[in-house]
């Protein structure tokens, strides 16, 4: 079952209870945002190797989308993505993070992100959802939400809606698109309820961490995915409807499936993201293994991505193409177009 569709039948509002006075308090949950999720025109779900190939273009030593920031736009005023947790965070092992251990999100789960954004698809409102266990209560959300503007220039900050705002950068990066066109924060019943807590600064700080983390990595993915979205050629799609099976579940008084588009990569695996380990030092691949690590150039309209490839070890196979263009619309264009089958060129 979808992340979707577990959302869209979570009616329990989640009631918490303050330690220092008593008082039961209700916080926003997923409960709130299932008709909004229900209702969403499209959904997107994410195929396990396009998940790999977005986390690589997000997270490639290189990779700079604020040069393609005026490539990008949500194709909708509502949008839904979502994806499987697992290859995402092998794939972010492989470039050097600390394996997943908290926000209550296990490898085999699910996560999701639920868009609000302006007519033109430039600026709006994101939060992320994730799934723990198979019951109604194993569904999360995020305490933050995150607000953007993909025009805003260098030196101006995102409207923050008047509430404290926690800009995230890149410490590799000298401008990034995170750091420059995205803000977070609580959401508002969260913001109230921890206010009233009477935290200490410590408290504080790694409350805000660990909120940060149940979101912050998803954008620069979520960006990646849209930026292959906006080509010419788009992604290869598919429709998944549940006309026939739903009317078979409405007889046996059970909720309707969600209709969604699956979507999957433009091009073959560039190889298994491969085991990490660390020998008194960085972390590296096993001995003979060497990882290239990829690279993303705007040209024009065109965008030029090194793809991560394996060198050193026989068995990783034979790596024919390394060099991948995607190319775009005038950036001025305001609808996207999707076709089924990609023209991708490689080129050695």
């Amino acid at each position: 079952m979808s992340l979707a569709d577990r959302i869209a039948r979570c009616r329990t509002p989640l009631l918490v209870q303050h330690r220092a006075t008593g008082e039961i308090v209700q916080l926003d949950g997923p409960a709130e945002h299932a008709r909004a999720v229900a209702e969403c025109p499209i959904r997107f779900a994410l195929a396990d190797e396009l998940t790999r190939l977005a986390t690589a273009l997000a997270y490639s030593r290189g990779t700079r989308h604020l040069d393609c920031a005026d490539l990008l736009r949500v194709p909708a005023e509502r949008l839904w993505v979502e994806w499987c947790e697992q290859p995402l965070q092998r794939e972010l092992q492989g470039y050097g993070f600390a394996p997943a251990t908290t926000c209550g999100s296990a490898l085999a789960g699910r996560r999701g992100v639920l868009i609000r954004a302006s007519a033109d698809g430039r600026s709006g409102t994101l939060r992320t959802f994730w799934s723990m266990d198979d019951s109604e209560h194993g569904v999360l959300a995020s305490s933050m939400e995150a607000w953007f503007d993909l025009d805003t220039a260098e030196g101006e900050s995102p409207a923050a809606s008047g509430r404290p705002a926690i800009a995230v950068c890149d410490s590799l990066a000298q401008a990034d698109m995170l750091s420059r066109c995205f803000r977070f924060g609580f959401e508002r019943s969260w913001q109230a309820y921890y206010d009233r807590a009477a935290l200490s600064a410590l408290e504080r700080r790694a409350i805000v961490h660990h909120a940060l983390g149940t979101i912050a990595l998803d954008v620069p993915v979520l960006l990646a995915f849209l930026l292959l979205l906006a080509t010419r050629s788009s992604l290869p799609q598919r429709d998944r409807r549940f006309e026939r099976l739903n009317r078979r579940r409405a007889r046996e008084c059970k909720p309707p499936l969600l209709d969604y588009i699956e979507v999957t990569s433009p091009l073959p695996l560039y190889g298994p993201p491969g085991p990490w380990t660390a020998h008194g030092g960085p972390l590296r691949r096993h001995a003979r293994l060497h990882h290239v690590r990829g690279h993303l150039v705007r040209r024009g309209n065109a965008v030029f991505w090194r793809v991560p490839h394996l060198r050193g070890d026989a068995r990783a196979g034979t790596i024919r193409s390394r060099t991948v263009t995607w190319t775009f619309d005038e950036p001025a264009a305001s609808r996207l177009t999707a076709v089924n089958e990609p023209s991708v060129r490689s080129t050695h």
